[in-house]
């Protein structure tokens, strides 16, 4: 394979490092602000089938931004994935887009989604997988075991409060944050005093810091 390729879209991807994914030996890395590495839930399958598939006991490190775990099926699916044996950490803040290192010789990054497919770039660059594995270690010394941040009572978030987040981060006020996300003034108002509850906070800045800190507000 050339030492950097450019990509378009899931399927692509998964077509052109079939290969990679089939035979990881020794470690597979990932590190991505979501569980929706591969938005296609075909591409999703895919890949996981092929990881399952490939030969050798290789070791799994996940790194995810905190507001993957802003829903229960998201905890849930985490913990069983640790409980087989990966390690599974929270990063301290949100990360940029999904990484991959495969080996320690072969890297993904994935850039910004787009309407025709999200474009990606493959390397075995040496200097370039290196750099990129560097950067992984040192988010991945400073994050926390995935059992041990849900120890720290994170609140779930659906969609609509994460939404309210949000607006209450944007200084909106109420009036134009309950047009916007389509909610009656007072479902509106409700949403936020349950999330000052939700985050023990005494305002409603309060409670937008510490969404922050979780990642969960942007």
């Amino acid at each position: 394979m050339t030492e950097i390729v450019t990509i378009r879209g899931d399927l692509e991807l998964l077509t052109r490092t079939e290969h990679v994914f089939s035979s990881v030996q020794e470690e597979f890395i990932c590190a991505a602000r979501d569980l929706d590495t591969w938005p296609r839930p075909e591409a999703r399958r895919s890949a996981q089938a092929r990881l399952r598939n490939s030969g050798g006991t290789h070791r799994i490190r996940k790194l995810l931004s905190p507001s993957a775990l802003a829903d229960e099926p998201s905890r849930e699916h985490l913990t069983e994935l640790a409980d087989r044996g990966a390690q599974v950490r929270i990063a301290a803040t949100a990360l940029p887009h999904e990484t991959i290192i495969i080996d320690h010789r072969f890297a993904i990054l994935a850039g910004l989604h787009a309407p025709g497919g999200r474009e990606y770039t493959l390397t075995t660059a040496p200097t370039l997988v290196g750099s990129v594995y560097a950067l992984f270690e040192a988010a991945w010394e400073t994050a926390t075991d995935l059992k041990a941040f849900l120890r720290g009572d994170q609140p779930p978030l659906d969609a609509d409060s994460r939404n309210v987040l949000r607006a209450l981060g944007s200084g909106a006020t109420d009036e134009t944050a309950a047009r916007q996300l389509g909610m009656s003034l007072r479902t509106y108002r409700r949403r936020v005093a349950e999330l000052l509850d939700a985050f023990d906070a005494g305002s409603r800045f309060q409670a937008g810091v510490r969404a922050g800190e979780l990642g969960l507000s942007g």
